[in-house]
């Protein structure tokens, strides 16, 4: 089976400043799937270039492998810290592991958690009508199920 080291130092050498490792995945089979993100986006060209990297300097005559290299899409999950700090002040959706929907605004990230800043109508007492009553969430990682970036068009 093919060293995940390896494939890591042989993305790495491609990755420019702003541009990071979200996964590196190899299955029994040698399917190897890299995953990069950026702080400014990763263009298909980038794809290739780690991509032709990886193919190079590996010996199909010692092992055959399939090889996916894509940028980390928008309805995908976070997996790492970059994509929370990548995507701070955008809203997003979060799943908790009780199953409760938290939808709002990422506000913060720090080594343990982040913050979202949610707002909902809702009764509030000596008022006819909803108000809008903004709400700030502290969400330990290890809370969230799933976090990904709403989507509105």
């Amino acid at each position: 089976m093919i060293d995940q080291k390896i494939i890591t130092q042989l993305v790495e050498e491609k990755l420019t400043d702003d541009q990071f490792i979200v996964s590196i995945d190899i299955n029994t089979g040698n399917r190897i799937s890299v995953l990069v993100d950026s702080f400014s986006g990763v263009t298909i060209d980038h794809c290739v270039a780690i991509s032709r990297n990886i193919e190079n300097n590996l010996d199909r005559e010692v092992e055959d492998f399939e090889l996916q290299v894509s940028s980390a899409g928008l309805g995908e999950s976070f997996k790492i810290h970059q994509q929370f700090v990548k995507n701070t002040g955008k809203e997003v959706e979060v799943i908790l592991n009780d199953g409760n929907k938290i939808e709002g605004i990422l506000k913060s990230v720090d080594d343990n958690g982040f913050e979202i800043e949610s707002s909902k109508r809702e009764k509030v007492e000596g008022h006819k009508k909803k108000q809008l009553i903004t709400r700030n969430h502290r969400i330990e990682f290890d809370q969230a199920k799933t976090v990904k970036n709403i989507i509105k068009f």
